[in-house]
């Protein structure tokens, strides 16, 4: 089963929409759905195929990526009403919360370019368990970086693994001898570990929770020791302070955009 159908399955188990069922049979209908405040757009491909697996047609006005005013008509609804209605919330479902995280980090890239334009602001894996690759996507639609989609895709060394292996030393040399071919990115919560990962060579070195101040001291430090580890920041930055971060980091990860986004507000009004 898909995750359109399975979404959908969580709304109509056996019986479907009882209500729009017991009120309609095959009378036809139009809607519109419509931007309720500015955002950038996300999720409008996704609700094009929840109207699709429930018998609507869909012309969309704008497209994944899109900048709209409030008020804005992105879309229009054609099939029976309840082919509509059926599908309306799930639609609405993601292009509220889709849009919430696309607008979110538009808005984060917009201030850091200003400071730095090498800069980019990337997500976590802090999402909802099942729709990550939506909440990934949104933030790529905002013009971030997905960065890792899961715990294959690159080797990310954190405080706990170098716990449990007894230093970062000993952690960054077990890696390198068992994973190939993969990313090396290492977590680093004090200065000497920073340092013993640049001599290393790992490929991202990520300060988590330094002050910007304590921050653009240790890159120096390891741009210094080698200049092509890349500089991750991460843990306490928010919208108020990740300007600060952004004249000297390479890139800037954030959980609150996908776990703590406000969704945007969307309507379906049938017309």
């Amino acid at each position: 089963m898909d995750d359109i159908s399975r979404f959908l399955s969580e709304d109509l188990k056996d019986e479907g929409d009882i209500t729009s069922k017991s009120l309609f049979t095959t009378e036809k209908g139009k809607a519109v759905i419509i931007a309720k405040e500015d955002c950038v757009i996300a999720g409008l491909e996704e609700a094009k195929e929840v109207f699709k697996n429930t018998g609507a047609k869909t012309k969309t006005r704008s497209k994944d990526g899109d900048f709209v005013k409030r008020n804005t008509i992105i879309a229009e609804i054609d099939g029976t009403l309840i082919s509509i209605l059926t599908a309306e919330r799930l639609a609405l479902n993601f292009l509220a919360k889709m849009s919430g995280i696309s607008t979110e980090t538009k808005k984060l890239i917009d201030r850091c370019k200003k400071i730095n334009p090498r800069v980019t602001v990337a997500a976590t894996r802090k999402t909802t368990p099942g729709f990550r690759k939506y909440e990934k996507k949104a933030v790529i639609l905002g013009g971030g970086e997905p960065h890792r989609y899961g715990l294959y895709d690159a080797a990310m060394i954190k405080d706990n693994h170098i716990k449990g292996v007894g230093s970062v030393k000993k952690a960054i040399e077990k890696i390198k001898q068992n994973i190939k071919n993969k990313t090396i990115e290492v977590e680093v919560e004090n200065e000497n570990d920073a340092i013993t990962a640049a001599k290393l060579k790992v490929d991202v070195i990520m300060l988590d929770n330094f002050s910007p101040k304590k921050a653009k001291i240790i890159t120096k430090k390891i741009r210094e020791i080698n200049p092509n580890i890349l500089i991750e920041i991460s843990g306490g930055v928010n919208k108020e302070n990740i300007v600060k971060y952004a004249s000297f980091a390479d890139r800037i990860s954030l959980g609150y955009i996908t776990h703590s986004i406000r969704s945007i507000d969307f309507s379906l009004e049938v017309i």
